[in-house]
């Protein structure tokens, strides 16, 4: 039996929108927009837009959340082991949080991901100049 805590964090489903009226960017709440885009439920969304912002703001403090601080983690945000880790790996699999020295730390590997995806998209697909993007 694998255990959840464990699971091989490969990648995760985003979904993406062409529209322009459904920009991230232009909604009232960007973080749960962002969110609601990963997570499937919009418990989930909420949860793991909370779990940002606890990793945020206890990073920003210089008290970093450690991962052996998961039972506080889970009674924060009121959710179950299994849940908890599945969520987590999303959002590792994002490229949204990593973990450094057992502390999770918010990483900016989501952003070089969507940046790299767009310029080449731009240049290969498009033939248009990089500079131009």
């Amino acid at each position: 039996m694998s255990i959840v805590k464990n699971a091989p964090r490969t990648a995760t489903t985003i979904v993406v929108r062409s529209d322009a009226n459904t920009r991230v960017s232009h909604s009232r709440d960007p973080y749960y927009n962002l969110m609601r885009r990963i997570f499937q439920e919009d418990v989930t969304a909420v949860r793991g837009q909370k779990f940002l912002s606890m990793i945020e703001e206890r990073q920003t403090a210089g008290n970093a959340i450690r991962t052996d601080e998961w039972k506080a983690v889970l009674e924060e945000l009121q959710i179950g082991r299994a849940s908890f880790y599945a969520m987590r790996n999303k959002l590792l699999g994002a490229g949204l949080i990593s973990i450094k020295n057992k502390e999770y730390r918010l990483s900016g590997q989501f952003s070089k991901d969507l940046i790299d995806m767009a310029r080449w998209w731009w240049t290969a697909v498009l033939d248009q100049p990089e500079d131009s993007l």
